[in-house]
């Protein structure tokens, strides 16, 4: 092995492969040469097909696969993460913690908290605080320290951070399985008539507006939701949600599918923003006055159940209802007792 070109912070190397290392495949390759450089001590092969898959990874200046054989003289160049993804700072933002070790850090999410930077936001995010909270974060993808999954910035709920490599591909590996327990609440406009059901609809980025995810977009991927219905009031319904995908916006999406969106979703809510579009004329003057303040989508990630990545130990955390949304339905609760009573 020879590095022909370090460059700095340990963000990229480029590597000329040896005639011992001929023959090897790329992922078994570039997990040995990294094992020697620091702060990087630990990245595994899952980390290495990660950077692979996302293109971080050449070899003579063309992406190939995890597989491909190596022969001498190739040209391996390789992003690699730094100790903490470039731009991106510590901040003091309050962070719910339901449960940490040494692990992974369980979240109770604010809404209004978007979950990593993105385009056009930098700062402000679940990320920035957990740098300020630890340095124990997994850098499998260094722009999202231990990020394994997300929730929309406006949805409440659990989340679950790792803290290092092991865990995070642990997790990683139960959502992309489906083994994990999402169950989500949330109050729809409408009437489900039904008591419980399932939403097999396929989801992909919409053709023109390239922000939204859409069931009628040309490349799709499977998705499934499991949905109960937990009460039912004038106009509206409290469901549980159970994904059995993870696709992005996938909840808000499917609800909109079948015409009983989330209330207060400005994206997939229906035409105009009134968030009392649709409600019927029987709701109390109190939940009128509420609802005419929702500003978010009123979706909440209950419960999450995971293996602990390093026991194995099944472990299901809980989140309570927001106080927005809590508030709601307290008062639909006590204004419309008779059609809010349980339907299982």
């Amino acid at each position: 092995m020879v590095i022909t070109h370090p460059f700095p912070m340990d963000i990229a190397r480029i590597f000329t492969v040896s005639e011992d290392d001929s023959s090897k495949r790329l992922d078994l390759y570039l997990a040995s040469v990294i094992q020697g450089l620091s702060p990087l001590r630990g990245f595994t092969r899952s980390a290495v097909k990660n950077l692979i898959d996302r293109g971080k990874v050449l070899v003579n200046n063309r992406q190939v696969k995890a597989g491909y054989a190596l022969k001498t003289g190739d040209s391996v160049s390789v992003e690699l993460p730094g100790e903490k993804p470039p731009g991106t700072q510590p901040e003091a933002i309050a962070l719910g913690i339901i449960y940490e070790d040494d692990d992974i850090i369980v979240i109770d999410k604010q809404a209004g908290l978007s979950v990593h930077p993105g385009a056009g936001r930098a700062s402000g995010t679940l990320v920035n605080a957990l740098l300020n909270h630890t340095k124990n974060l997994s850098n499998i993808d260094p722009q999202r320290p231990g990020i394994v999954h997300r929730l929309d910035m406006d949805t409440t709920g659990v989340l679950v951070v790792a803290k290092n490599n092991a865990s995070h591909e642990s997790l990683a590996r139960q959502f992309k399985e489906h083994t994990t327990t999402r169950r989500y609440q949330a109050l729809v406009r409408g009437t489900l008539r039904e008591d419980e059901g399932i939403i097999d609809l396929p989801i992909g980025r919409a053709a023109l507006q390239r922000k939204k995810m859409s069931t009628r977009a040309r490349k799709s991927r499977k998705a499934v939701t499991r949905w109960k219905a937990l009460r039912r009031y004038p106009g509206l319904t409290l469901v549980e949600l159970m994904p059995e995908t993870g696709r992005t916006h996938q909840l808000r999406v499917h609800l909109s599918a079948i015409n009983r969106p989330v209330v207060g979703d400005q994206v997939y809510g229906g035409k105009g923003l009134n968030p009392l579009r649709g409600f019927s004329s029987n709701l109390p003057g109190r939940i009128v006055d509420k609802l005419k303040g929702v500003k978010r989508q009123l979706l909440h990630a209950g419960t999450l159940g995971i293996k602990h990545p390093a026991t194995g130990v099944y472990m299901e955390f809980s989140s309570p209802l927001p106080a927005d949304m809590g508030g709601i339905i307290k008062l639909l609760d006590e204004e419309c007792s008779e059609s809010g009573k349980k339907t299982a």
